[in-house]
């Protein structure tokens, strides 16, 4: 996970995820990335930093000539709860479950990622399955 202090500005925030997904690439290097699809939420100002924290993403993507699985949340919930309107509690329950956690994830953040990223491993294997014939 990346972390950024929120007393920095966007512009140095979107630098230092840029540069911390690199670090993580560099030592475990991705063969897949998913990311959440955005959907309008109220919060507008916060939905505007999501939305360029995803291009930064989407942009790191690209420089690994990786394709990413972008993902509904109605998507992710069916992939890891098996039932698209799933409560956040049920698919972090079920994250630590297919996880081996001992407790949900946190913070909710962290949690939602994981998510993410299973629902992106489930996507691929269905992917590769197709491609070789199964």
């Amino acid at each position: 996970m990346v972390k950024t202090p929120s007393s920095l500005s966007l512009t140095k925030r979107l630098s230092l995820l840029y540069d911390g997904l690199k670090e993580k690439a560099g030592e475990y290097p991705p063969d897949i990335i998913a990311v959440e699809k955005l959907f309008f939420g109220r919060n507008i100002t916060t939905a505007e930093m999501v939305w360029q924290a995803r291009g930064v993403i989407l942009l790191f993507s690209a420089q690994l000539g990786l394709e990413p699985y972008e993902i509904k949340p109605s998507e992710v919930k069916m992939a890891v709860c098996g039932y698209g309107a799933a409560e956040k509690g049920q698919v972090q329950g079920m994250v630590a479950n297919l996880l081996g956690l001992e407790k949900n994830p946190t913070p909710d953040d962290a949690a939602d990622a994981l998510a993410v990223a299973i629902a992106g491993l489930s996507m691929s294997s269905f992917d590769r399955n197709i491609l070789k014939g199964y």
